[in-house]
């Protein structure tokens, strides 16, 4: 997969003012959502300074994001990654050291995204792709509703099933349930909740440049003024607010950025021959790399205008990114899906709100916590919870169940997955279950199982499919050992690049010892040379002299009954064409003679699914028995050696529809039209024209006409097979021996239908023609 894009590539400088202006504002809602959720994810990754969250968002917004290939996607902390983060953190002994093995990784990432690793997110299914985005969806709900209501003891921002503060998704709303409401908080939340839905509703207000999320923050802080107003337990305060650290003076932000003060932290460099620091690497390279590209991959499913993200630049750029918080004291960064979907839902274009987002927590953290403290916390529970309402609608769930269970059962695992464990497990377990249905799909459906009936008898058609893996043994041993004795299989591998060596082995000798011994007789075809194994074609798939001697017409008659039946179903049989050339150069032994019509819609050899040198195809407009085409039939007859003559008219027939007119019309050919010729075919067509019904022709309406016209044709059919009989002594000679059959039949231009004039004793017996 090619790392850029032309859809990526949009410089800023080619944007229009309102595209920048809506990018600004979008990146405004993203940094007001996201400064929570970094200090709440650096307080649950337990041994992790507070700091760290903002650093590792600041990281993630500017550097990540103006590295990224990708105009949607917003990087950061990430909450799936705190009990990793936690783990190492105790393990490595110090946060330090912690840092070394994040600066590690982020190297690690950078040798993936050069070695081009990102393609691997082509193969991640859609169904645990939109499982991971309903998911996610379903945790913004209930992990936003008991701060919507006010209770905000627990970290903002956490993910997982199972919280820091020993409380679970499911009893965190309980608590709620049970009393813990905040009064302040839920007028807020309710009015936040209230003015994002309609202004998804009114249509100037969700097109215009400040997007709800703005208005929301800012109704929040306003209400929450109103509430200081009233008194009482409505004030929203202290846990219930935005709260970032905040110095008492200009000299004191300074100080709070010296290295002294704690704030930023340096990777321990001493510990570097420490093994333990490298497998933390490889783990948080691992871990983060994975929800990247998972978190990549769903946020492009939300983008509408669709664009893809090159995966291995993004890489990259998360490499980059971890290498600058090992070395500043950040928490490892991933992008993140709850970050993009607000930036997209915000009305985002390009990457230059995720960049504008870090601007703004570098700004918050210097010049703004003042301000920012006075936000409520249930403004910003409201924006994430109908996010979620967002992402996990109804229609994606009806979507999938459409799909079938191999789609909606991967997808629905996923999903309760994700909501009762973490992010990173519940896609492990999504992934595996997407797998097992896939090697099911592949055990239950590794080949195509067809009975033909070929010209030398029937055949046990198998097509193996593109990839044939061990996987695919048993079933293929299943459907070789169900040839009956004595029958023919052909095992075709036209269309395999992939055959596993046992495979091969089990075709080998199959082909070898175990067919031959239960008189099955193999035929190979479509075999490569690194297959190591040899084509071999042991069935007649075109006509011989053996094959012609020993066909009785009635056979043939069959023959081209089934080969109808296969051109409707588009079951046709897999033909090696070259093969047929090669075989007839020598002489041609042809089972049947077909006089059909010029009609351009009616190619015998294609609807009768026949092959080369199968039939002698003689065409005339209106098939009707001329000199040159009774002569045709004659050698094909006497000379030869066919066994069957087949007369095959077809509807709406352009010839028979202007031969009646031009009849009806009591003109010649040559008088209407300037044609020469055209009143030889007529005079063979007067015979089936009732004239009783020319005076019915002009009164009638375009589908009864139709229907008068195609009984006209059928006539002129059978009194063509008569005409052929009655007329050649030769043919009649044949008939009255047994050795040809003479019948005739209709095709259907609408169907590809092919109706044969032959009752069944007919069929069975021979006759000199057959009654329609």
């Amino acid at each position: 997969m090619s790392s850029t894009t032309p859809q990526q590539t949009q410089p800023v400088s080619s944007l229009s003012a309102s595209v920048i202006a809506r990018d600004l504002t979008a990146g405004l809602v993203v940094f007001l959502v996201a400064l929570p959720l970094c200090l709440g994810i650096a307080l649950a990754s337990t041994g992790a300074p507070l700091f760290s969250g903002l650093l590792a968002g600041i990281v993630g917004g500017i550097i990540v994001g103006l590295l990224s290939g990708s105009q949607s996607s917003v990087s950061g902390p990430a909450a799936g990654l705190t009990a990793v983060v936690a783990a190492q953190i105790a393990g490595l002994g110090s946060f330090d050291a912690f840092l070394l093995a994040v600066f590690i990784a982020g190297i690690l990432q950078v040798g993936l995204g050069i070695a081009r690793a990102g393609s691997l997110a082509a193969f991640f299914p859609s169904s645990v792709i939109k499982g991971l985005l309903a998911a996610i969806g379903v945790i913004l709900i209930l992990k936003q509703i008991p701060h919507v209501l006010g209770h905000d003891t627990d970290p903002e921002g956490e993910m997982s099933f199972t919280q820091p503060d020993h409380e679970n998704t499911f009893s965190e709303i309980w608590t709620v349930i049970a009393g813990d409401i905040h009064g302040g908080a839920v007028i807020v939340g309710l009015v936040s909740i209230a003015i994002l839905v309609l202004w998804e509703k009114i249509p100037r207000l969700k097109k215009s440049v400040v997007p709800g999320p703005l208005i929301v923050v800012l109704a929040g802080v306003g209400v929450n003024m109103l509430l200081h107003r009233i008194g009482g337990h409505w004030i929203i305060s202290g846990t219930h607010l935005v709260q970032i650290p905040m110095p008492e003076s200009a000299d004191g932000i300074m100080a709070l950025l010296r290295p002294e003060a704690g704030l930023i932290r340096f990777p321990d460099f001493s510990q570097w021959t420490n093994p333990a620091i490298y497998t933390a690497a490889f783990t948080i390279a691992v871990v983060a790399s994975l929800e990247t590209l998972l978190n990549l991959q769903a946020v492009d499913k939300l983008d509408k205008r669709q664009r893809q993200s090159p995966p291995s630049r993004e890489l990259l750029a998360q490499g980059v990114g971890n290498m600058a918080c090992g070395l500043l004291g950040g928490l490892p960064v991933t992008s993140v899906i709850v970050r993009g979907s607000v930036n997209l839902n915000a009305g985002a274009s390009t990457k230059l709100s995720a960049v504008f987002h870090g601007i703004l927590l570098v700004v918050s953290v210097v010049l703004l916590p003042h301000w920012l403290n006075m936000i409520p916390l249930a403004a910003l529970a409201a924006i994430l919870l109908v996010t979620g309402f967002k992402l996990a609608s109804p229609a994606l769930f009806r979507q999938m169940l459409s799909e079938g269970r191999y789609q909606f059962l991967p997808f629905i695992v996923t999903l309760v997955s994700i909501v009762l464990t973490d992010l990173l497990v519940g896609i492990l377990i999504g992934l595996c279950v997407s797998v097992l249905f896939i090697l099911n799909s592949n055990l239950r459906r590794p080949i195509r199982r067809i009975v033909e009936t070929h010209l030398g008898g029937d055949i046990l058609h198998i097509e193996l499919t593109n990839q044939v893996s061990f996987l695919n043994r048993a079933s293929l041993m299943t459907v070789l050992s169900d040839a009956p004795a004595g029958s023919h299989v052909l095992i075709d591998a036209s269309d395999t690049d992939y055959m596993d060596p046992d495979v091969r082995s089990l075709i080998r000798e199959f082909q070898e010892k175990t067919g031959p011994a239960r008189g099955v007789t193999v035929s190979l075809r479509g075999f490569r040379e690194k297959h190591n194994l040899s084509d071999q074609i042991l069935f007649a798939d075109y006509s011989t002299r053996e094959l012609q001697d020993k066909v009785t017409p009635q056979q043939v008659l069959k023959l081209l009954r089934e080969g109808n039946r296969r051109f409707l179903t588009g079951n046709r049989l897999t033909r090696d064409f070259s093969r047929q050339v090669i075989g007839t150069a020598g002489g041609q032994n042809p089972l049947a003679v077909v006089l059909s019509c010029i009609d351009s819609r009616v190619p015998a050899e294609l609807v009768f699914d026949l092959g080369i040198g199968d039939i002698f195809s003689v065409r005339v407009a209106g098939n009707v028995p001329g000199a040159m085409e009774l002569g045709s039939i004659e050698y094909g007859v006497a000379v030869a050696g066919v066994r069957l003559v087949l007369v095959l008219g077809h509807t709406r027939c352009g010839a028979v529809t202007s031969s009646i007119r031009l009849l009806c019309s009591g003109q010649t050919a040559e008088e209407a039209t300037g044609c020469t010729h055209l009143d030889h075919i007529m005079k063979e067509l007067e015979p089936s024209l009732d004239k009783g019904q020319c005076r019915l022709l002009n009164s009638l309406n375009e589908e009864d006409a139709d229907v008068l016209i195609n009984e006209v044709a059928r006539r002129n059919v059978q009194h063509t097979v008569d005409a052929i009989v009655e007329r050649s002594a030769t043919i009649r000679q044949a008939v009255e021996d047994g050795i040809v059959l003479v019948v005739g039949a209709m095709y259907d231009v609408t169907s590809g239908e092919i109706e044969f004039f032959v009752d069944k004793s007919a069929a069975e017996s021979p006759s000199t023609s057959v009654p329609a």
